[in-house]
């Protein structure tokens, strides 16, 4: 497999060799990998990655995302937080692209009984957002959440208005497949010579965007993910190139399908057991990548010590035994082994996660087989940065509203969590969900997410824990 990306790696530059002399316009050109890039409404369904860096650039929210993943100002300039914690207020400048009314109503939107948007999960807390007047917006909680600017910078919650975006960019220009980004605030420039700062953006499959980086006609290369490392890594960039995000999140497998092997603990137990998680991370050559047997990573501030498995600290070798004994107990009573459907993403990083799947899975006698990331499975992975650092985003993944494998003992904490007056109180709440959900082996946790970039050392691109790189805050050598 490597020999061939390492080909395919070699053959597209020459395909690009024609337009790869150094820019001296000052334009950046950045692909995303994944799709055209479309300003798409995040209440209707989730962004994709190219989705999510255009209206980033183009339709700020009330705070946004600087290059180190910090909190800057957005559509507000100004914001304040009540004592309490339960009322945040945000003055946006007269003028702007958007006032008072028309942010609220935005941001009502997102949060309506009809939204799909998947943040809307974790906004429970919010009981009104109000403009007080045509400068100043108000979010109004029942109980205090100090991580809410962090879902607010999110693009699923960008104030997009009727007439496109709200900043820092704007289209410019739309070309096939392409759109020229220019900053709303450019100064003005001789007739004929480019704004500083303009972007040329597109979205397109790794393989392509990896060798236009390489040809040296793009200056970043964002949205990577574990399915797509191994393009990285074969076109031999240099470990200042390659940049990983150090995120957290979900990365693992939801049970999709209980009607079979599945809809037992005791055999969704089996086959969380049997993974050897650290020689998985291993395949993928990345030090820093993090494996995780719990739903939660450790030291998420509402939830810091996350529940543990029975198993952990078992031994792999006696893991697996136990595990065995509970296959064969389906065998003996269901007459054939268990075969297993995963469904993953294409990409040859998933061929790698695979093949650690089934090597795993054969040691305890489970057949795995590999479907499409949207066929029918009795396990489908979920790998998602967490958009903030708030545990109950963890944990809503496997209510009964979401998930093949619940407990209505864990809904009704996390619905007391939502309601608690005091953090200590919430996060008691939190800490039963989380418990119960691991007794009952709602999700089988492999490691933290792993995304990837590719930029020049000097280029502006910082990893950061909310893996987001603004267009606005790249710049060429």
């Amino acid at each position: 497999m490597r020999r061939r990306l390492a080909t395919l790696l070699l053959v597209l530059p020459l395909v690009l060799a024609g337009c790869s002399k150094p820019r001296s316009d000052g334009l950046i050109v950045v692909s995303v990998i994944g799709g055209a890039p479309e300003l798409r409404d995040p209440d209707r369904r989730p962004l994709a990655a190219p989705d999510a860096a255009l209206i980033g650039a183009t339709a700020q929210g009330l705070v946004r995302f600087d290059a180190a993943g910090q909190i800057e100002p957005g559509v507000a300039r100004r914001w304040a937080v009540s004592d309490d914690g339960l009322y945040y207020i945000f003055r946006i400048e007269p003028g702007g692209p958007i006032d008072a009314e028309a942010a609220a109503r935005r941001l009502r939107r997102a949060i309506a009984a009809a939204s799909r948007n998947p943040l809307k999960p974790v906004l429970g807390a919010i009981d009104e957002i109000v403009a007080v007047t045509p400068e100043v917006v108000e979010i109004r909680l029942h109980a205090p959440r100090p991580n809410l600017l962090q879902l607010l910078a999110q693009p699923e919650l960008a104030l997009i208005t009727g007439k496109g975006g709200t900043g820092p960019m704007r289209i410019a220009r739309r070309e096939t497949g392409v759109l020229l980004l220019t900053p709303v605030d450019a100064e003005a420039v001789p007739a004929g010579e480019p704004p500083s700062g303009q972007v040329r953006l597109r979205g397109e499959r790794a393989a392509l965007a990896v060798a236009r980086f390489a040809a040296g006609e793009a200056a970043a290369v964002l949205g990577g993910t574990f399915a797509d490392l191994p393009i990285a890594r074969a076109a031999n960039l240099g470990d200042r190139v390659v940049r990983f995000d150090p995120v957290l999140g979900l990365f693992g497998l939801a049970f999709a399908d209980t009607s079979g092997f599945a809809g037992s603990v005791e055999y969704r137990r089996a086959l969380a057991m049997a993974i050897d998680r650290d020689a998985l991370t291993r395949r993928f050559d990345v030090p820093a990548w993090r494996s995780s047997a719990t739903l939660l990573p450790v030291g998420v501030p509402d939830l810091p010590t996350p529940a543990r498995p029975d198993w952990i600290d078992t031994p792999l070798d006696q893991r697996r035994a136990i595990a065995a004994e509970a296959v064969s107990r389906w065998t003996t009573a269901e007459g054939a082994a268990p075969i297993v459907r995963v469904a993953l993403p294409d990409g040859p990083g998933s061929n790698l996660l695979f093949a650690a799947l089934r090597r795993d899975w054969r040691a305890i006698g489970v057949t795995t087989e590999r479907v499409a990331a949207d066929a029918p499975a009795d396990l489908r992975l979920i790998d998602l940065v967490a958009p903030a650092d708030i545990g109950s985003w963890y944990l809503r993944r496997f209510t009964c509203t979401f998930s093949r494998v619940c407990s209505e003992q864990a809904d009704t904490a996390l619905i007391a969590a939502r309601d608690a007056a005091t953090l200590s109180e919430r996060a008691r709440f939190l800490g039963e969900a989380d418990a119960r959900l691991a007794e009952i082996s709602a999700y089988i946790p492999l490691a933290m997410p792993l995304r990837w970039s590719l930029a020049d050392p000097a280029g502006g691109l910082q990893p950061n824990a909310r893996a987001v790189h603004p267009l606005n805050h790249l710049r060429r050598d």
